[in-house]
């Protein structure tokens, strides 16, 4: 089973969200070298997509080089070293918060509630430290 997180509702094409899911669980060893994913049918009947949806991640990551096919096998992932620059782990990061803040908008949240949520969890996380 591939765990993946689609959000019809986000605004981000169903595709781009699996492909980033999957380079992102490449670059921290959740998926290894040679492993084989699921097939088309497989993860759209698991996520309740459309087969074509699956179909144009996969082409867009064997296009990049991160997945291979091999006829009639299967689907695996590429050997390849995906590392994630400091930068890119900003940007998801800025990415994340910009939808939460998007949703705390929409809900009608002031921007001082807002900061007051964000600082609240930062003190949860440093308390786990």
């Amino acid at each position: 089973m591939l765990p993946l997180r689609i959000d019809s509702a986000n605004g981000v094409p169903i595709y781009l969200q699996m492909m980033e899911q999957i380079r992102y669980q490449m670059a921290r060893g959740v998926l290894k070298p040679h492993e084989e994913l699921p097939s088309v049918r497989e993860l759209a009947g698991q996520y309740l997509i459309n087969p074509n949806t699956v179909a144009r991640a996969y082409l867009e990551l064997e296009r990049e080089g991160f997945i291979y096919k091999k006829r009639g096998m299967g689907t695996y992932v590429a050997e390849r070293d995906v590392t994630i620059s400091r930068e890119e782990k900003l940007e998801i990061v800025r990415e994340l918060l910009d939808r939460a803040l998007v949703r705390g908008v929409e809900l009608e949240l002031s921007p001082e509630e807002l900061e007051k949520v964000i600082r609240e969890r930062l003190d949860r996380f440093r308390k786990e430290d």
